[in-house]
């Protein structure tokens, strides 16, 4: 994907190995505002090692402003079997509180259902808090709509290795 400059004045490009550290202060922001500081064991290294190798993880739009990130959307491929096409699954959408109301949010969430678009996706995906007011207001106003009857589910940590450990073999 080429950078693309909005009409916000943001600038969305794909991100490269030096926005490491940028990419981990957005974590780390995002997560203490959402009260989740505690959670965070992300680190320079890993990200590189997850993010920037032949098959990453996931991938990183960069939004910056005068030549400064600003903002981030950390994202990874899905499928769907429904559909029988792959989608986007955004993980983390983050600006910088000085930022917000600017535009930026909105052109980095538009870049990346335009990347989709581009890569043939069937969808773009998506939690958000159910405490998050503006966020879910954002997203309304971008079209999203929630989906009813679903919850997540999660197993991380020692939980994930005890179900691990249930497997059966014959």
């Amino acid at each position: 994907m080429s950078p693309i400059t909005t009409t916000s004045g943001a600038v969305i490009r794909l991100a490269e190995p030096g926005d490491v550290p940028h990419i981990l202060r957005f974590i780390k922001e995002l997560a203490d505002y959402e009260k989740l500081s505690h959670e965070v064991v992300a680190t320079e290294a890993k990200l590189t090692e997850t993010l920037f190798t032949d098959q990453p993880a996931a991938e990183v739009l960069i939004a910056e402003r005068d030549g400064q990130p600003v903002g981030m959307a950390l994202f990874f491929p899905n499928y769907s079997t429904f559909l029988a096409q792959p989608g986007i699954h955004l993980e983390d959408l983050y600006v910088q509180p000085d930022q917000r109301g600017s535009g930026v949010g909105k052109a980095l969430i538009t870049s990346l259902a335009h990347l989709a678009v581009e890569r043939g996706c069937g969808r773009l995906e998506w939690m958000v808090l159910d405490w998050n007011e503006p966020a879910r207001q954002f997203y309304r106003s971008l079209g999203a709509s929630a989906l009813d009857g679903w919850l997540t589910k999660r197993v991380t940590g020692e939980s994930l290795h005890a179900m691990a450990r249930m497997l059966e073999r014959a």
